[in-house]
């Protein structure tokens, strides 16, 4: 009996620190950091919080795939064209009681040459993070652009 309940413990355990209040801060921490790397113009630095493999459907549409692909899109674009700061506002963060996974929902604004210009177009986004040893990092994220104004409304979506 005693080793039943032992298992029962540890089973418990896992189960309940897997989708703890402790890894929903992780992550709201983490897409802080990558906001401010962002804003800063320190992709490298925002590049860190992707998997090697992550995903990335852009907001009109585009995809990404790799690491790099999701640190280039984010580099200014050549003068005269306006650089834009994205930014991603967490609403809700639901991580997994089973496996080291979660799913990530809110808004997503981007600024007008810096994070205190005007947000000339936005959406919502959502995002899978996959933790890996103590780090939380994105698998997967998919943008919708929904609003816009001025330079924001310029580009194409997707067909």
């Amino acid at each position: 009996m005693n080793a039943i309940t032992s298992v029962l413990f540890i089973v418990l355990t896992v189960t309940l620190t897997a989708g703890s209040p402790a890894d929903q801060q992780a992550i709201r921490v983490a897409r802080t950091v990558q906001n401010r790397a962002i804003a800063s113009g320190d992709l490298d630095r925002a590049a860190t919080f992707w998997t090697e493999d992550v995903t990335v459907r852009r907001a009109l549409g585009q995809p990404l795939s790799g690491r790099e692909a999701a640190r280039t899109a984010l580099e200014p674009p050549p003068a005269p064209a306006p650089r834009l700061i994205y930014q991603r506002l967490t609403k809700e963060i639901e991580v997994s009681p089973r496996w080291p996974l979660a799913f990530e929902t809110g808004t997503w604004e981007g600024h007008l040459a810096t994070l205190a210009g005007p947000v000339v177009i936005g959406g919502r986004y959502s995002a899978q993070w996959v933790k890996r040893g103590d780090q939380w990092l994105i698998r997967s994220e998919v943008f919708v652009a929904l609003t816009c104004s001025g330079v924001g409304c310029e580009a194409a979506a997707v067909p």
